[in-house]
Formats: C-alpha cells, structure tokens, sequence
C-alpha cells in the first residue's frame, strides 16, 4: 500500500515538475521573441540590434536544447525507475560480480558509465552544433575527448575510494551511518576546495600568472583596500574552448586564486577589469562563498540523514520499481543511493526558486560592495561587454528567469548600479 502511494506521489511529482518547466521555458522563448525587434531603451546606445538579436537567438536555441534535454531525461528517469532498467541493472552486476562489496561498487560504476554514455551525445551537440552555430565553440573534437577521458580518470580517482568509505559506513556503522558519511563527504569537499585551483584545474587549463605589471598593481591596490590575500593573480586559457569570458576566485583559506579568462582580458580595460574583480571579491568579503559552503553542508546533512531512514523503507524500492529482495542475501545500498540521486531533484524542484533568490540577493550585495571600492560606471561598461560578449539576452521571462537565474536580469542589475553613481 505504501509502495503504491509512493509511486503515485512518484508520478505526480514528476509530472507537475515537467509541466512547470515546460511552461516556464515556453513563456521565456516567447518573451524573448516578442522583445528581439528592439534594443531595450537603456541598452539602446551600448548595445548593437545585432547583438541584441544574436543573444535572442541563442537564448532561445539554449532553451528548445533543454525542453529536448529534459523530456529525454525524464523519459530515462522512468524507464531506470518505474520500467525496471536499474532492476535489471541490479540483476545483471549481480551474476557477474558476485554478492557483497564488488557487487555494490559494480552497480554503481556500471549505473554512472551508462548515465555518462546517454550524456555524451547531448554534451557533443552542445558543443559542436549549438555553441558552434553562434560562434562560441573553440575547442577541437580531441580536446573534447580528451577532457571527458581525464573527467572520467578524476572521477574514479575521487569516487571509487569515496564509495568505498560510504557503503562500508552504510553496512557496518549502524543507524548514525549517515552522520559519518556525511563527516566524510564535508572533508572531501573541504580537501577539492584545497586541491582545485593547484592540482585539479591545472589538468585541463594553462594558468599563467598576469603579465601586465599596470593591470597588476592596479589589482593588488584593489586587494590591499579591501583586505584580501590570495596566492597570486592567473590568467587562464579559456579560449582554447570557448569564446565565453569570465572571472572568478577558487581556492580556500591560504590557497585562494584569482584567475581571469584571457577571453575576458583581451575584451575589457584595466578600469573595468577591476570593477569586476571588485563585485568577485565582494562575495568573498561580504562571507557569501562561506555562507553558500556552509548552506550545502545542512542541505547534504539533511538529505543524508532521509538516505538514512529511506534506505531501510521497502516501499522506497519497490515504490520506485525495485525489490532488492530478489538479490539474496546483499544488502540494498547501492541501489538506495542509485534512487535517491535520481529521484530527489524531482521532489526538491519547487525549491529551486529559495536557491536563486539567494544568490540573487548576494550579486545585489557583491554589486553594492564593488560600487564602493571601485567604479560604478566602469562596472556597468564591463557589464554590458560581457552580457554583449557572451550573448546573454537583455529581456528575460520576469518568470523564468525568478525561478532559474542566480543573477539579476540585466535590466535590474544595471540599474541598482546606475543609482550608485548619482
């Protein structure tokens, strides 16, 4: 009875979350349509029709590519679930590996390569038809392979010993399993946050430390007046991939880099680069990164602690299309993670717009804070290159972009900015 009304919540859930994006995505595409005709006033003088209509090209080829997206992961999300793929899969790891650890770690593997294989075809269209069509794209098919050969090295290096840990938690530490994973799990991530800018980003990018000695100094007087140290200042090869531009800070405690895409310096003055640096080191100083690692670490702690008591819930499985009664004597762990990875983003989708109206509300504040310590009006100019540069549409679905964007329309942005300068 219980595994039945599950499934039917299942069901429900899924179907009210796949409407919800469809319908969000449909206004959005057409609001966009209906504004590509005119530059939005306050962007009129900055801001070519051209490139006022290449953004709302994209945005919509984007946004078709995710309604496609996401009815063919909903479809994978079923047929893993409800039509008994990961039952099978369950079955099929078993007769080859046997009851106990090889069988748990096995499932796993084997759920993520399939998982990875369905991706790939997407994440190469995105690539080299979608980025390609608007001028984006610069990366080589090796290259492409090749990043997703060293993604998959890096991921078992990182997860088959961490899988190890959590499953020998989940079997042998008794009820509080889920606390010491979850010890374990915030230790790795604090460890990624140490190794990422030294040892992980090194193995797919070139940082080269800042070469321009004006633009140097001028960063390190934005650093000293705002109280911030790092290991130093990079510039990074974005552009072997992508004509995107960005910046940001990685690193944590005394390992802390500031690192800008040579897309972004080749693009933007020495005033207005430090403008955007400002607003980057203002979620820094403004304690948004540690309040944001601090909010992920309750979030898993939570979701942990329902792993803990759905784990041990038959209509959790069979809700889902799986009886681990079938595999004798093994316990269901493995297949416990598998469906809780699956199905938790649908039950968690309505939540999604907290998210955003949080991060919404920290670039508010990091703006504010740049506007203080550097140029308002040079923030603005950066803006307005980069929204130029990377095709971000002016006119976004008020809606959409409430429920999806961890930044502020332009249009908002902007003007919080503008009467910052007055």
């Amino acid at each position: 009875m219980y595994s039945l009304a599950f499934s039917i919540l299942f069901v429900a859930l899924l179907i009210l979350t796949l409407s919800v994006r469809l319908w969000l995505a449909s206004r959005h595409i057409q609001h966009v349509l209906r504004h590509r005709a005119v530059v939005p006033p306050e962007f009129a003088e900055k801001i070519p029709l051209a490139a006022h209509q290449k953004a709302a090209d994209y945005t919509v080829a984007r946004t078709k590519f995710g309604l496609v997206t996401l009815v063919f992961n909903s479809a994978v999300l079923v047929g893993f679930t409800l039509l008994g793929a990961l039952q099978w899969l369950s079955l099929c790891v078993f007769k080859v590996a046997g009851p106990g650890m090889k069988y748990q770690i096995g499932l796993l593997v084997a759920f993520a390569a399939i998982s990875g294989l369905i991706e790939l075809p997407f994440d190469y269209y995105k690539q080299f038809v979608l980025e390609q069509r608007f001028g984006f794209n610069k990366m080589s098919k090796g290259l492409f392979f090749a990043d997703a050969a060293k993604s998959l090295l890096l991921g078992a290096a990182i997860g088959l010993p961490l899988i190890w840990v959590v499953l020998t938690l989940m079997d042998k530490a008794g009820d509080l399993w889920w606390l010491y994973a979850w010890l374990v799990w915030s230790g790795v991530q604090l460890l990624m946050m140490v190794l990422f800018p030294s040892v992980i980003a090194p193995m797919f990018n070139k940082f080269t430390p800042l070469a321009d000695e004006a633009l140097k100094a001028r960063i390190e007087g934005l650093m000293q007046r705002v109280g911030f140290a790092s290991k130093g200042v990079f510039v990074m090869d974005g552009s072997k991939r992508s004509a995107h531009g960005n910046a940001y800070f990685s690193g944590f405690g005394d390992h802390k880099r500031i690192v800008f895409y040579d897309t972004l310096l080749s693009r933007l003055a020495p005033p207005e680069i430090e403008a955007v640096l400002a607003h980057e080191l203002g979620h820094f100083k403004l304690k948004h990164i540690v309040k944001r690692i601090g909010m992920m670490f309750a979030i898993s702690l939570v979701f942990l602690a329902l792993l803990g008591y759905l784990k041990n819930q038959v209509w959790f499985y069979a809700g889902l299309g799986v009886n681990p009664l079938l595999l004798p004597g093994q316990s269901g762990d493995a297949l416990a993670l598998i469906l809780f990875m699956l199905v938790m983003p649908v039950f968690t989708f309505l939540l999604g717009p907290l998210l955003s109206l949080n991060s919404r509300k920290h670039e508010f504040e990091a703006d504010a804070f740049a506007a203080i310590h550097a140029d308002a009006r040079e923030l603005v100019s950066a803006l307005v290159k980069m929204y130029e540069d990377n095709a971000s549409t002016l006119t976004p679905d008020p809606l959409y972009s409430a429920f999806y964007d961890s930044h502020p329309p332009a249009s908002l942005r902007i003007g919080q900015l503008n009467l910052a300068t007055r």
